[in-house]
């Protein structure tokens, strides 16, 4: 799987390890931005990768910041972006199999390593389910380009 990656400073150390850890199973994983440096603005990082999902460069992507918060709501800015903070294990599968999440936001502060890569994990592994979930997205889709999600009946 394409897999893009990025932090601010605070989620530096842990967005290399996975990036590793992604790479040696196989995946190609690229870390976006110089996240080596001085302290960095989230907004400029979830950009970085929202944009490269949206565009289709890769399959998904996945931000660590301190709370995961603020690249979530950075990264939804950018049409086709469906960012999804999570915290757990549950909530990783559900952003996946019903909100047909594709950016993954994690907390750097709040999340260890082991939990940041099994959540990781769990994302990459799951597909959308669609059915009842597909009319729901085409909705969100809809008011993505400025339409009443009411008029969306499929």
């Amino acid at each position: 799987m394409r897999i893009v990656l990025s932090a601010d400073h605070r989620g530096y150390t842990g967005i290399k390890q996975l990036q590793e850890k992604l790479s040696r199973e196989g995946h190609e994983a690229t870390v976006l931005g110089d996240i080596s440096g001085p302290p960095a603005d989230y907004p400029d990082r979830a950009y970085l990768v929202g944009k490269a999902v949206a565009e289709h460069k890769a399959d998904v992507g996945i931000l660590l910041c301190g709370t995961g918060i603020g690249m979530s709501i950075a990264a939804n800015k950018i049409p086709g972006v469906r960012a999804a903070v999570v915290h757990d294990e549950l909530t990783a599968q559900l952003s996946r199999s019903h909100n047909a999440a594709n950016v993954l936001c994690l907390s750097a502060d709040l999340l260890g390593q082991r939990i940041i890569e099994k959540i990781a994990d769990i994302f990459i592994a799951t597909p959308f389910e669609g059915g009842r979930h597909a009319r729901r997205i085409h909705k969100v889709e809809a008011m993505e380009q400025g339409k009443d999600p009411r008029t969306v009946t499929e």
